[in-house]
């Protein structure tokens, strides 16, 4: 690990691990910027090097490129017995599709890798921790801005686009940003993108847990990357900030308790005792990634697509709770945040005016 780096907002990051990071077109270069090697030709005899192919994710807008064997990970499995403790909630399409979660194969038969992606969608703006204001509504970091399903989306067909036009076969694919019955972090973590960390998010030495995962399934037989190591550690900061105690060990989330699920997932009301512990939170909650060490000061992306909208900006929850329901579907269109829809976002804000919010202790 090298020496720390000032980063935005007063953090500390540390040294970019060179073979973490996705080669830049013109050839790897290390930290300093200085060439390690010259641009990788098409290898003779395959489809195409993998080098090649992650220098043209990295101009397409991906941060982090691997390539997982399509394989039964022993991780896999471990679905049934989480869904058997009921952590699904009102999650039922989990369930419904287990099957397939739980065997890439039944997903696409010919299936022989897997091209993990990850984009950084981090910006430069306070912690929910860090905010003092509680008339400040909180959001999601990742929902502030554009939906990233669209995006993300549109830059895999792109890159998928390039893989047939380089490779010397045909070849069967399908991709998916959060839309299909892959589990994406453990792909994502045999792909050498991290590991999952305590909080149950994919967390990369350089960059952090602030990422998008999408993954392209393919028939191709690709070199797969060495799969990420925990390095968690003893830390259990994750664990002990969880405002409802939704982190019930290392990497198992109770769904049911999670203000994310419950912001977003959940139809209906907001049960009791939880509503409380919502606090400022309308849509999502980020706190087990702010605490976690590895956020201490990640790269804050310059996409104009992750930036906020104006709307989203560090809004009042005054501010939104006095917008007509016409107005806030109208900011609510192309959005992540069109999944509460316009009833749940007030009930959100309903939940995080009332007197006394964010009162007691729900982690019980």
């Amino acid at each position: 690990m090298g020496p720390p780096l000032q980063a935005s907002g007063g953090r500390r990051a540390f040294a970019p691990v060179v073979s973490w990071r996705v080669p830049r077109a013109g050839g790897i270069r290390d930290p300093e910027g200085a060439a390690l090697s010259a641009p990788l030709p098409l290898m003779p005899g395959n489809v195409f090097s993998p080098d090649r192919l992650k220098q043209h994710a990295r101009q397409l807008g991906f941060d982090l490129c691997g390539i997982a064997p399509a394989a039964a990970f022993a991780e896999l499995g471990f679905l049934h017995e989480w869904l058997a403790r009921g952590y699904a909630g009102e999650m039922h399409y989990l369930a419904r599709t287990a099957g397939k979660r739980t065997n890439l194969t039944a997903v696409l038969p010919s299936v022989r890798s897997v091209v993990a992606l990850g984009t950084l969608y981090n910006i430069d703006r306070p912690y929910s921790t860090e905010v003092v204001d509680p008339g400040e509504a909180q959001i999601a970091r990742y929902a502030r801005g554009e939906d990233y399903h669209a995006v993300i989306e549109s830059r895999m067909a792109a890159l998928l686009e390039w893989m047939r036009a380089e490779a010397r076969e045909p070849f069967e694919a399908r991709a998916y940003v959060d839309t299909g019955p892959v589990q994406e972090r453990v792909v994502a973590r045999h792909a050498g993108l991290g590991w999952i960390g305590k909080n149950a998010c994919l967390i990369n030495p350089v960059v952090g847990s602030w990422l998008f995962l999408s993954e392209i399934l393919c028939s191709l037989e690709l070199p797969p990357d060495e799969p990420g190591i925990d390095r968690c550690g003893t830390c259990t900061l994750c664990l002990e900030a969880c405002p409802t105690g939704a982190l019930v060990g290392p990497a198992v989330l109770d769904a049911r308790r999670c203000l994310s699920y419950l912001t977003i997932e959940l139809k209906g009301p907001l049960p009791e005792p939880l509503a409380a512990a919502v606090g400022p939170h309308v849509f999502g909650c980020d706190i087990c990634q702010e605490v976690c060490p590895w956020n201490s000061a990640p790269p804050v992306s310059s996409d104009p697509v992750w930036q906020p909208r104006p709307v989203f900006d560090r809004p009042r929850l005054a501010e939104l709770d006095a917008m007509s329901d016409d107005a806030l579907r109208a900011v609510l269109a192309g959005s992540a945040m069109r999944r509460t829809g316009v009833a749940g976002l007030r009930r959100n804000l309903d939940a995080a005016r009332r007197p006394g919010r964010g009162a007691g202790d729900t982690k019980g």
